[in-house]
């Protein structure tokens, strides 16, 4: 009997218990009247608001967007500089290019994959950093409160990229509540995802909140009048917004289960080739669950042979992008080089059943 593959992620089954409660949610809104901006929005933001520990709650179109407009609320422009790490799929960079700024790159730290605070110092030393992009990468907290210090010291905004870090959280807060600013995507395949796409950005700090309100509805300061560059038509729409506040409630019950899977990984996989994720504790709300090998072709193939999908997040660091042209050949990031001929993702969201995981361990040790 062939065993059924094992995938990295299953939609399906995370909505599947839900499915009648969101079909309810849509024909709602469907019958209300208010499609855009409306009832369910407000509700949502003040509730993501409350979970995140913050005063303020835009939601937007996409994460990418909630990414630009926090550059553009906190002042960047074309000419400024930006630091921001290079292994997350041009994510980050791609709002600082699309505010015409330039991105500083900056290593990350071996295992968490997260921005190394020693090299950030150095680069904030020598001057010319406009805003530090914080990417709490795979779903691991990065260390924000050393990168938080820095910023206030040398006076630079602090934007953390919650897009994988929904939950993630230590003793004195959670994702999106220590630096000035932070966004989040709510794509399907987040740990809170829509049904669709949508992003959101967060702030303690009124000024940084009505300057996103401005941004995401074309720069309005009030209606037609477009008073802020940079702006945009970039909303959250009801349906998807009244889908997020119904699955909001389950997001910690769903975030503890992808921890449960990512221990019995760390705790099972014995394998020499393989480095399992030193990551664990509510820091770590295990959105991706990434080993290291010498050897990810034939591991790959191993695990596709035993029913076991993976995928690679991510395999091009942004400095090696094709759409640079060369244009970044002198930055060298080995730490970022190496993880990304190295990382290889197990499958890890909340549905997986004890049995998958246990297919998953064996499926590895017998590399």
């Amino acid at each position: 009997m062939t065993l059924e593959a094992i995938p990295v992620n299953s939609l399906s089954r995370h909505i599947e218990p839900l499915k009648d409660a969101l079909a309810a949610a849509a024909v709602e809104v469907v019958g209300s009247g208010y499609y855009v901006l409306g009832p369910n929005v407000r509700a949502f933001e003040t509730a993501f608001a409350a979970y995140c520990g913050v005063d303020h709650c835009i939601s937007v179109a996409n994460g990418t967007d909630a990414l630009e407009l926090s550059l553009r609320a906190l002042g960047v422009r074309a000419q400024d500089r930006v630091a921001v790490i290079a292994n997350a799929a041009m994510y980050g960079t791609s709002a600082v290019l699309a505010c015409g700024a330039e991105p500083v790159f900056i290593d990350i730290v071996e295992g968490t994959a997260t921005m190394d605070p020693a090299l950030l110092e150095a680069a904030l030393a020598a001057g010319d950093i406009k805003a530090v992009i914080l990417t709490h990468l795979y779903g691991q907290l990065a260390d924000v409160e050393s990168i938080s210090a820095l910023c206030q010291t040398y006076n630079v905004g602090l934007l953390e990229d919650c897009a994988q870090a929904h939950g993630a959280r230590n003793e004195n807060g959670l994702a999106g509540s220590f630096g000035d600013i932070a966004s989040f995507s709510f794509y399907p395949t987040k740990n809170l995802g829509a049904l669709g796409d949508g992003g959101a950005v967060v702030t303690r700090r009124a000024d940084l909140a009505e300057r996103v309100r401005m941004l995401r509805q074309y720069g309005w300061t009030q209606k037609y009048t477009n008073g802020v560059a940079g702006g945009r038509n970039s909303r959250l729409d009801e349906i998807q917004a009244s889908m997020l506040l119904l699955m909001l409630p389950h997001l910690d019950q769903w975030n503890q289960r992808r921890r449960e899977v990512a221990e019995r990984y760390a705790a099972g996989i014995r394998n020499p080739k393989i480095r399992t994720n030193p990551s664990a504790g509510q820091s770590y709300v295990a959105h991706l669950y990434v080993i290291r090998t010498e050897d990810r072709a034939a591991l790959q193939q191993h695990l596709a042979e035993l029913g076991v999908q993976t995928d690679v997040h991510y395999p091009v660091a942004d400095h090696r992008q094709p759409c640079h042209q060369g244009h970044f050949n002198d930055v060298a990031l080995p730490r970022t080089e190496r993880d990304c001929t190295t990382v290889l993702t197990l499958p890890c969201f909340p549905e997986l059943s004890d049995s998958e995981i246990d297919r998953v361990i064996d499926a590895c040790n017998r590399f």
